[in-house]
């Protein structure tokens, strides 16, 4: 058995980031509860020279819909990234899940040596689709999605492994 590019993206996003939804409600709930400003996590940080929550959420969200746009060829939707609540937060999920969904297996399918070119910290990067995915969208991905996941951790949020990593996605 063999997977598909589409398999090994599309899925995979749409499921870490509806868990990603998952944790941001109970974040937004523990705040109510405990009664702490929701900026306070927000712009929480693990260490001074890192990005805050809500940044690791957005690069999170850039790299799924990056992905599976560059990989099926598509225009990227462009947000503004000056998502300030909890709400908004939510909602660059929610729209980063509606994109990926909108892209079809036959789009991303085949895209394993698609010429893939963009700019990262001002450095252009050039990549064929398979190690772009594998060595470059996913990790980063992963990287700031479990980091956010750990900024809310610190800060007491009761959130666990389970809320992070759920039962895989079901692929047809």
């Amino acid at each position: 058995m063999t997977i598909s590019m589409y398999e090994a993206s599309a899925p995979c996003f749409v499921s870490m980031l509806r868990n990603l939804d998952t944790i941001l409600g109970k974040a937004q709930a523990h705040a109510a509860a405990k009664k702490i400003d929701p900026t306070v996590l927000l712009t929480a940080r693990l260490f001074p020279d890192m990005f805050t929550f809500v940044r690791q959420v957005q690069i999170a969200s850039d790299h799924a819909k990056g992905a599976v746009g560059r990989l099926a060829g598509v225009e990227l939707p462009k947000y503004e990234d000056n998502e300030q609540t909890f709400e908004e937060v939510r909602g660059r999920v929610a729209k980063t899940i509606a994109f990926i969904e909108s892209v079809k297996p036959g789009q991303i399918d085949g895209s394993e040596e698609r010429a893939i070119a963009l700019k990262v910290g001002g450095k252009d990067m050039t990549f064929k689709g398979l190690p772009y995915l594998v060595g470059f969208a996913l990790p980063n991905f992963y990287f700031h999605l479990v980091t956010a996941y750990s900024i809310l951790r610190h800060n007491g949020v009761e959130i666990g492994k389970r809320d992070y990593v759920t039962a895989p996605p079901s692929i047809a």
